[in-house]
């Protein structure tokens, strides 16, 4: 087995659609109702391409296949697609969080250390541009993932879903180690 990170670019988009409704609708069910997935997907969950244009998102590849898919962002948004909104704005890393992004695993590689290999890359490649400090919006499935990893979950938000619905994300943040 070949594992290796690279930076993610456009012509993986298809690829990482196909990959994140995998994940979504695999490994959230133990978390969230089906109407929850199937709404979330493509207004909460997708491809963030401003992450791609970026050069902040990163793939994994087993063995030449794309079978997970992370990054960072210095934009405020903190969570979401394409579909939604807040990204244009840029963080200062003198005094703002870096923010941990669109963290997405193949069912077939899950729990095999690849959620830590992009957590690892997103976080180095943040310090180096300047930030000390984290924060993400995790899924209640990525929760324990972050807390074995240092983030402290602060915040349970009630995301509006397409309809009536909601999802449960948990803003989570991460300080310098002392």
């Amino acid at each position: 087995m070949t594992t290796s990170i690279r930076r993610a670019v456009k012509e993986d988009i298809p690829a990482l659609s196909s990959l994140i409704e995998h994940s979504v609708r695999e490994l959230q069910r133990d978390d969230y109702s089906p109407e929850q997935i199937e709404a979330s997907l493509g207004s909460v969950y997708g491809v963030d391409t401003r992450l791609i244009d970026d050069a902040t998102y990163f793939v994994v590849e087993v063995d030449g296949t794309i079978a997970a898919c992370g990054g960072w962002s210095k934009r405020k948004k903190l969570y979401g697609g394409d579909v939604t909104e807040g990204d244009g704005d840029l963080l200062d890393p003198a005094v703002d969080t870096a923010r941990i992004r669109a963290f997405f695993v193949s069912p077939d590689w899950a729990r095999r250390g690849l959620g830590s290999l992009l957590l690892d890359a997103c976080e180095k490649a943040a310090r180096s541009a300047g930030f000390r400090r984290f924060e993400l919006g995790a899924t209640l499935t990525g929760v324990r993932l972050y807390e074995r990893r240092g983030y402290i979950a602060v915040e349970r938000i009630e995301m509006p879903l397409p309809g009536d619905g909601t999802i449960a994300v948990v803003r989570m943040l991460k300080e310098p180690v002392a």
